[in-house]
């Protein structure tokens, strides 16, 4: 399971130093996310795509991810426009869709995006290693860097234990179906993840201490 999807490349975004990307980065997410109106959005929306362009940027891959956050907002058109204040726009029997709740929606789904795109082309287009050194030089808490580095690093092993285990049950004819039997293997699966990952932190721990790891990466 390759995570640096995006951090292959020769565009003006890859070669930028990841310190200069985290201090524009975070105070240009924090503008976008606080702020009021369709307006502002609309343009960081029209700016992340420029950097999207910018990192040439693979356009399926992007486009997947983009389709995966847009399927969590669609339930916000469905509850946001009805529950809102506003004058209201169509009224069905005892729903009334508003105006507020279709701009406080369509404010919602810019800003996701913009923020998504922006994340994509400027922190994705740098390897995870090269992050985690950007955020010690940069003075970020040692151990919350730490957490991020060693998620990143073993998500992938975990994923490949979970398609072991799900091969395994599917072999012994395991067919999933809504009852207890299914839930059951579920809920196997998933204590055995917790076990199997305890275990290999275990190995791996053991491994670091082996190899002369104080609790710091040389940087």
């Amino acid at each position: 399971m390759h995570l640096d999807v995006f951090a292959d490349g020769n565009s003006p975004l890859h070669r930028i130093d990841p310190r200069v990307k985290f201090l524009v980065f975070l105070p240009l997410v924090c503008v976008v996310a606080t702020a009021k109106g369709i307006h502002c959005p609309l343009y960081a929306l029209f700016v992340a795509c420029t950097l999207a362009a910018l990192a040439r940027l693979n356009a399926r891959a992007l486009l997947e991810r983009m389709l995966i956050i847009n399927a969590f907002i669609m339930p916000l058109w469905i509850f946001l426009p009805i529950g809102a204040q506003g004058s209201a726009i169509i009224t069905a029997g005892p729903f009334v869709i508003t105006s507020g709740g279709v701009s406080l929606a369509l404010a919602i789904t810019l800003k996701t995006n913009a923020i998504t795109l922006i994340t994509v082309a400027v922190l994705g287009t740098s390897e995870v290693l090269t992050l985690t050194h950007a955020l010690l030089h940069l003075r970020c808490p040692v151990k919350l860097v730490y957490l991020f580095f060693f998620c990143y690093r073993y998500i992938a092993l975990m994923h490949e234990e979970y398609q072991r285990l799900r091969r395994a049950i599917v072999i012994r004819a395991f067919r999933p179906k809504t009852n207890l039997h299914t839930y059951k293997t579920y809920a196997y699966i998933v204590g055995m993840l917790l076990v199997r990952s305890h275990e290999r932190s275990q190995r791996i721990y053991q491994a670091m201490l082996c190899r002369g790891f104080t609790g710091k990466f040389p940087l």
